[in-house]
């Protein structure tokens, strides 16, 4: 007798299935259609603001400064600092790379007002400081290969675009960091449709990333800037947005070969990080809830359905398993073993959802020593 389940189970498992597949196929057509900066991109025409946010990073931005001063054909470009109000040497550490070179300015800010968030203000300040046609936002533990901003810039302009992030290379190392950080350019690259989400002004059809993100000046000012998105968490995804929404056009491009970046380091770092922003991913508690089911259905039953003998479910996992792999070898992630534990990352994933969701309800997010 099979130790198959029928009913309902059965039918989620068709589902789930069926969806993991399609997803899989998207994500692989995505993968070809992924804009590429060039690896050897002319000279930048005119200026270029090269613009850093800095709170507490004094151990990292030492290596995010010498990466943005080797530069390369960038004939006329600044390097602005801001530190926001840090409690540590972050400073310092800025003063001694700007008393050695012209090209860095050292900014200080007291810290938002009332009715901002703390990396939406320092951008906000940061932008009053460019003198650029072109304006390069760069986090502080972003480590940018010596073409990154020229290529960056260069694609920017040759495919007509107003706002590019080009995705950086995620460093995972750590168990936790390997099961969640390659599901930052997975859940693109699975959901969204690339080339109509660059022109698309809907909200639900754009993808961003702040680590290393590209906008022309004249587009920057017309959506009001930081100022227009002032309050969000997820200012990076707002901008964009706003960019969007005045008649722009711009999205997620390939940063593998230009930038590399740790974002968190460790489970603690991990569960802070996701725990401040994720609530706001989706834009509401529903839709949260939606996505979650989706993702439950699509990437935990299959396998659960497998281990009970399912064919399809054994089809399911396999196909996640590909896209997750498809996506690692794409973007310079860990494929195997990795891949393998999909289902695990999701898991996590909605574990740091609904902790996300709860510490939101109970008014208990902070970051950097800010409440949210």
């Amino acid at each position: 007798m099979s130790a198959w389940p029928v009913g309902p189970w059965r039918a989620l498992s068709w589902v789930g299935s069926a969806s993991a597949v399609a997803l899989t196929a998207h994500s692989l057509l995505n993968a070809r259609s992924l804009r590429v900066p060039a690896l050897d991109p002319p000279p930048v025409a005119g200026r270029v603001s090269v613009l850093v946010p800095a709170r507490d990073e004094e151990g990292r931005v030492r290596a995010c400064l010498a990466s943005l001063l080797d530069q390369v054909e960038l004939p006329d470009y600044e390097v602005v600092v801001v530190d926001d109000a840090s409690g540590d040497r972050t400073a310092d550490v800025v003063a001694d790379v700007a008393a050695t070179d012209p090209r860095v300015r050292l900014v200080r800010s007291e810290g938002p007002p009332p009715g901002w968030l703390g990396k939406t203000h320092a951008c906000h300040v940061l932008s009053r400081h460019a003198t650029g046609e072109v304006l390069v936002f760069v986090d502080a533990d972003v480590v940018l290969a010596p073409h990154a901003v020229a290529a960056a810039v260069d694609l920017l302009r040759g495919a007509g675009l107003d706002v590019v992030c080009p995705y950086p290379r995620q460093l995972a190392l750590t168990w936790s960091e390997r099961l969640v950080q390659p599901l930052l350019q997975w859940s693109w690259l699975t959901t969204l449709p690339l080339r109509r989400a660059e022109v698309s002004p809907r909200p639900s059809l754009a993808a961003a990333n702040g680590q290393f993100l590209v906008v022309d000046a004249a587009a920057y000012r017309r959506a009001g800037g930081h100022e227009a998105v002032r309050a969000e968490v997820l200012e990076d995804l707002a901008l964009v947005r706003a960019v969007k929404a005045a008649g722009g056009r711009g999205g997620v491009a390939d940063g593998t070969a230009l930038a590399t970046c740790r974002m968190y380091d460790g489970w603690a770092e991990v569960r802070a990080g996701y725990g401040k922003s994720l609530w706001s991913a989706f834009g509401s508690r529903p839709a949260a809830v939606a996505v979650g089911i989706g993702l439950a259905v699509t990437y935990l039953v299959p396998p659960a359905a497998a281990v009970t003998g399912s064919p399809v479910g054994a089809v399911g996992y396999l196909a996640a398993v590909v896209g997750r792999y498809a996506v690692a070898e794409r973007t310079g992630g860990r494929s195997v073993p990795d891949a393998f534990a999909h289902p695990a990352s999701i898991a996590v994933l909605l574990g740091l959802l609904a902790d996300s969701w709860r510490s939101r309800s109970r008014g208990g997010l902070r970051w950097k020593g800010r409440a949210l």
